[in-house]
């Protein structure tokens, strides 16, 4: 099932070429939003690198292409072991 991909250059600003790391993800929404908070959290605190705001609909195709991606990618490269969520105690 791939997507076409059209043809339009998309720039880059320095800044955004460097990139965020992120090792939490903090998803919230409202009614027509949703927000995708990036988090580097270092205990005992975190800090937003980024936040994506998007429509519900624009969301649902963002999964779709994360998750075919991911497919493609562990049919490649094997299958990813998916990480143990923290516990309580592991998190202040």
């Amino acid at each position: 099932m791939a997507e076409k991909s059209p043809n339009f250059n998309v720039k880059i600003g320095d800044e955004e070429l460097k990139g965020r790391y992120s090792n939490l993800l903090r998803v919230t929404y409202t009614r027509e939003e949703f927000f995708l908070d990036f988090i580097n959290l270092v205990p005992p605190q975190g800090v937003v690198t980024a936040r994506v705001v998007t429509s519900p609909g624009h969301l649902k195709r963002i999964v779709r292409a994360l998750s075919s991606t991911l497919k493609r990618y562990e049919d490649a490269h094997g299958a990813i072991l998916e990480a143990p969520e923290p516990s309580e105690t592991e998190v202040n």
